[in-house]
């Protein structure tokens, strides 16, 4: 038997090196339950000078914001729900997503009646379920669109225009659920791989944000305590490689020159970061398997925009809007340098945070606005309220927007299951797959929301998968020892 082959047999849970890149919500899920596991030689390399990954809870106006995951989506089966239950950190975030204001951009207020007519025939177009989409081969914008008009028909008439414009702006408001450009990328039979946690899906994290969480699988007492991650992290270490070739340890270089070696490598890192720099950081280069999942799975951008006002900016009878654009405007829009703003769809006030309107923006155009200053995003929202209120908003006192596509160590917001997947015929189960010895050694595994095949895009996808993860190598010594 080799010298490698006898080191490999003799390491255990206490000896074994487990490496995992990125300290986000699968990282920190893979790490704590590693440790709790027993195992010993844990080190988490994150990029970032934070911890969270696309958890980002920072202070603002009169409590914090989530620029990142801002919800608990679901109760049933949700894992993060599972952890905080009996905890009293969430809340039923207020109905602003269902009963906002309809602006056209002219100043037209829709009314109540067209207005909830039109929403409900949308939300009922929306296939949660839909046994229509089983075998259906089109995109998830096709359906939507047919099942839309299909309805509409139905009802008394509605001025076609204002439907049109408003299934525009739904489209916008769905494909931020998706985090895609549009929803015509949107596989519509793969929509309904997607599983959603039965009960409330709006559920806030009161006045202490997402990173409650995070501290809860800690065991943190304070903010800047890591908990039983103590001693366990490195922030500001990006990878420049990670070299999986041979029959030993796995080595990691980092862009600032350090070298670490692993007998395990969990790779957390975004959909948007595999795709940009796979070729460049694996050696040898990753299957052709896990390459089609990479490039066929899709991970869009989704941003968020926040305006602080000295007092609450709405009206009391105001809960958010919408906004509807005539297609002259919109004509006249897109020929100017405010072009951006077409995919910014509405505004809603935030649950806790009275003085604080929160504005999202989709796609290209998101992309788009992340490369202006602040400045000039500030005076494009502005220009857009003057646009569509009917009454006069006061000046922010202060602004915050995120840049998550910007962001060479995100590169985008959340994983989403297109067109183009379905045609290479590939899916989460391909990204998932560990490349392991030929002995079955785990070496390189894979964790994070996109690699979920039922609950991507969420924060409890991610985090059972830090833990499938973190169980495949619990498995994997408990099965050897026993063999030994």
């Amino acid at each position: 038997m080799s010298s490698t082959s006898l080191r490999l047999l003799s390491k255990t849970k206490e000896t074994a090196r487990i490496v995992i890149v990125g300290a986000g919500s699968a990282g920190i899920a893979a790490a704590t339950r590693l440790l709790e596991q027993g195992f010993k030689n844990v080190l988490v390399l994150e990029a970032e000078d934070r911890i969270g990954g696309r958890i980002h809870t920072i202070p603002f106006a009169d409590n914090v914001v989530d620029l990142g995951a801002q919800w608990c989506h679901g109760e049933k089966g949700n894992a993060v729900f599972e952890k905080v239950k009996d905890m009293n950190l969430l809340d039923v975030t207020e109905p602003h997503y269902e009963t906002f204001k309809c602006v056209r951009s002219n100043k037209e207020v829709l009314p109540e009646e067209i207005a909830d007519t039109l929403k409900s025939i949308a939300e009922n177009s929306i296939p949660e379920r839909q046994t229509e989409l089983v075998n259906y081969q089109g995109s998830l914008g096709d359906y939507i669109n047919w099942k839309y008009w299909t309805e509409l028909e139905k009802l008394p008439p509605i001025d076609r225009s204002i439907a049109e414009e408003f299934l525009e702006v739904f489209h916008k408001f769905e494909s931020s659920v998706e985090a895609s450009d549009h929803l015509f990328e949107v596989s519509g039979q793969g929509h309904l791989e997607y599983w959603l946690c039965e009960g409330e899906l709006l559920l806030n994290w009161r006045d202490k944000g997402y990173k409650s969480f995070l501290r809860l699988l800690m065991k943190s007492k304070e903010d800047e305590d890591l908990g039983i991650l103590q001693g366990h992290v490195l922030l500001n270490r990006r990878i420049a490689e990670i070299n999986w070739q041979g029959a030993d340890e796995v080595t990691i270089r980092c862009w600032n020159g350090e070298i670490l070696t692993a007998d395990h490598v969990i790779c957390t890192v975004s959909l948007g970061v595999l795709k940009e720099q796979h070729q460049q950081l694996f050696v040898p280069a990753l299957p052709a398997a896990k390459v089609r999942a990479i490039d066929g799975l899709k991970l869009g951008t989704v941003d968020k925009l926040f305006l602080e006002f000295e007092k609450p900016p709405l009206p009391e009878d105001w809960p958010g809007f919408n906004c509807l654009w005539l297609r002259k405007d919109l004509e006249e829009l897109r020929a100017s340098e405010l072009f951006w703003l077409e995919s910014v769809f509405g505004f809603y006030p935030v649950s806790r945070q009275p003085r604080i309107l929160q504005g999202w923006i989709i796609g290209p155009h998101a992309r788009h606005m992340e490369t202006l200053s602040e400045e000039k995003v500030l005076e494009g929202l502005l220009w857009l309220f003057g646009k569509f209120l009917p009454f006069a908003i006061a000046q922010p006192i202060r602004f915050r927007r995120t840049q998550w596509h910007a962001n060479p160590n995100f590169r985008g917001s959340y994983t989403f299951r297109s067109t183009y997947t379905d045609a290479l015929r590939t899916g989460a189960w391909d990204l998932e797959a560990p490349l392991s010895d030929v002995g079955g050694r785990p070496r390189l595994q894979f964790a994070g929301e996109s690699s979920h095949k039922h609950f991507y895009s969420t924060v409890h996808g991610a985090v059972e998968t830090g833990w499938r993860e973190a169980d495949r190598l619990n498995g994997y010594y408990r099965t050897r020892t026993a063999r030994l």
